[in-house]
């Protein structure tokens, strides 16, 4: 089987709405997920759930690790949970092919090699405020982020964003590729009116994105207080 129906025979996968709800709920939640989890957030039964999980692995939609919830081990701890993540491992298909993956790893090969990088990140900045200009910039930053795939989600008062859209080549070039996200991000601020009172910062995750958002108002009011 080719690389091209490997991955049109994992998408069709999803095809299915339930199947398509259970990988959007795993792929979009920070961590692994458990059947009665995925089989909530749905609306399904957990068997129904577990059928339609186990094919998303088989797919290499997702990843499976078993884990005992309750903490305990030994005799009488039961049996380890199946537990589940989004695969580490990219599926895209273009029809007719397209090879732009191979055009932006030689762009960004130029670009780093010339030292481009402040030019890069300029035209970064100024195209996300452009983008933040044209959702008529009443749009919260959370859900103009969301758009653009990056799936935020809130882990106290700091804005995480579970997904890199540029994940290939921020594992090539990342001092590049993740100086140019948070241009971007802060360009998409900028144009937001909604994102006036927030902060863009350099703080990766282990997996997922390298930026991290705050609101600024909210934190330097905090730290007055203190």
């Amino acid at each position: 089987m080719s690389s091209e129906d490997a991955a049109l025979e994992a998408l069709a996968v999803l095809g299915e709405p339930v199947r398509r709800g259970l990988y959007r709920y795993v792929a979009g939640t920070p961590g692994d997920v458990g059947r009665d989890a995925a089989a909530e957030a749905v609306g399904i039964s957990r068997s129904l759930a577990a059928f339609h999980l186990d094919k998303l692995v088989e797919a290499g939609l997702l990843e499976v690790d078993f884990r005992r919830l309750s903490g305990r081990s030994g005799p009488g701890a039961g049996r380890p949970a199946k537990m589940y993540r989004r695969a580490r491992s990219e599926v895209a298909v273009s029809v007719p092919p397209r090879a732009y993956d191979t055009a932006g790893h030689l762009l960004a090969e130029v670009v780093e090699r010339a030292g481009l990088d402040g030019e890069l990140q300029a035209a970064a900045r100024a195209a996300g405020e452009a983008e933040g200009g044209t959702v008529g910039g009443e749009a919260e930053p959370v859900e103009a982020l969301r758009a653009r795939g990056y799936e935020p989600f809130w882990e106290g008062r700091t804005l995480r964003l579970n997904n890199c859209p540029f994940h290939a080549l921020a594992e090539q070039f990342p001092a590049l590729v993740c100086g140019m996200n948070l241009a971007g991000i802060e360009g998409l601020l900028a144009g937001l009116t909604c994102g006036q009172g927030w902060r863009a910062s350099m703080d990766p995750l282990p997996q997922g994105c390298c930026v991290s958002l705050e609101i600024a108002d909210a934190t330097d009011a905090a730290e007055e207080e203190l």
